[in-house]
């Protein structure tokens, strides 16, 4: 998939970051109870917590594959994107002005 990381190296921190945000993603998609989610949430912070002083490159390379391929093989079909992000409901939607003349001017005048 990837190149051997470099264990503790700013670049692998960042991988291992979005793996992490994407895993909580993931199971936020498919879990819609907040109480259920959190226990979730714990469980893959714990497991983020196991593998975290990892030192050898082949065997933290290997970690980081098997992530991935777990959040491949769990991946929602139908995620939750914010409204505003690209994909969301209300994304890039303008709604067309009410009237094609223009707006009345206005006056005081009875």
């Amino acid at each position: 998939m990837s190149k051997t990381p470099v264990p503790f190296s700013p670049e692998n921190i960042k991988t291992v970051a979005s793996l992490y945000r994407r895993s909580l993603r993931t199971a936020a998609d498919w879990i819609n109870r907040r109480d259920f989610y959190r226990a979730k949430a714990a469980e893959i912070r714990l497991r983020f917590e196991q593998n975290r002083n990892v030192s050898d490159p082949k065997e933290l390379k290997a970690i980081i594959d098997k992530t991935e391929l777990m959040l491949n093989k769990f991946k929602h079909p139908d995620p939750i994107i914010p409204p505003q992000r690209p994909g969301g409901i209300m994304y890039d939607r303008n709604a067309p002005p009410r009237y094609s003349s223009g707006p009345v001017p206005f006056s005081n005048e009875l």
